[in-house]
């Protein structure tokens, strides 16, 4: 996939937490390809490859960098590696997160509960710890070890991903709608704490999207959508879910060093109307 519109990257340093998953991979080559130096951060080294490997088949500059958003110790390492390489940092995207799949809640009420199932009530709260600590923690960690590399440079950037979930909870993932609601908070006291410094911060909450760790809640075996898969479209104005290039522009529009200088502290919703809609 190219990106839908370019902007001048060239030669900026950017750093993608969670650059082996699916939206941060896709971010990583989306920058690559607008001239961007990119760091493709993940747990490990071959998980980032496939990325990387993109990235210099296309032309493009990128190094796998092995790395634990949860552990200062490990981004400190990874901070040291890609100043070596490259002796500067201008932007940080922070795409590592994710629900955790342990910790979602089977119904959407509890009087939906069908006989024997779990509830809200018997799930395992360190599952749920681990969700908004991978979310939360694993956006403001990162924040703090590269963002100080950040203050002064040329277009210096920080990008965080929320959520629907921010705006209003979603059912049945309660921790993670808790989590991002933390990121957007921490996006605009970020925004606030760097404005002086050269820093912009902002995030893209995203809609709907058809990924590989949202499937088997929205659709069946066959691809056909379940209920809260119809419930989705349904209560989204432009009627579908959305697609890659629809994040990719958000992002590039945020990063773009002349069309967005003065935008900071804003989360931008990516949804096709889903957060401003309330079904009537």
């Amino acid at each position: 996939m190219g990106v839908p519109f370019k902007v001048d990257l060239e030669g900026q340093v950017i750093v993608v937490t969670g650059g082996s998953g699916g939206i941060g991979g896709m971010f990583c080559k989306a920058v690559a390809e607008c001239g961007a130096k990119v760091a493709v951060l993940g747990r490990k080294v071959e998980n980032c490859m496939p990325v990387v490997d993109a990235i210099l088949n296309a032309g493009g500059e990128a190094i796998p960098v092995a790395a634990d958003v949860m552990s200062k110790d490990s981004l400190l390492e990874a901070r040291k590696t890609i100043l070596d390489k490259w002796g500067k940092i201008n932007i940080l995207i922070n795409c590592a997160g994710g629900a955790v799949r342990s910790a979602e809640i089977p119904q959407d009420q509890l009087a939906d509960q069908e006989e024997g199932s779990d509830n809200f009530f018997t799930i395992d709260m360190e599952n749920v710890k681990k969700e908004l600590d991978l979310n939360l923690y694993g956006t403001m960690m990162p924040t703090q070890i590269f963002g100080e590399c950040l203050v002064n440079q040329e277009n210096a950037n920080i990008i965080n991903i929320s959520s629907m979930g921010a705006f209003g909870p979603l059912t049945r993932i309660p921790g993670y709608s808790a989590a991002k609601a933390g990121i957007s908070n921490f996006t605009e006291w970020s925004a606030n704490y760097f404005a002086r410094s050269g820093v912009r911060v902002n995030a893209i909450a995203p809609g709907f999207f058809q990924t590989a760790q949202n499937h088997a809640l929205h659709f069946n075996e066959d691809g056909t959508m379940k209920p809260r898969a119809h419930k989705i479209v349904n209560s989204t104005p432009m009627g579908r879910y959305g697609e890659p290039e629809d994040l990719v522009g958000a992002l590039l529009f945020l990063l773009d060093p002349k069309g967005s200088k003065f935008v900071t502290g804003v989360v931008l919703p990516v949804d096709g109307g889903f957060h401003e809609y309330l079904g009537v």
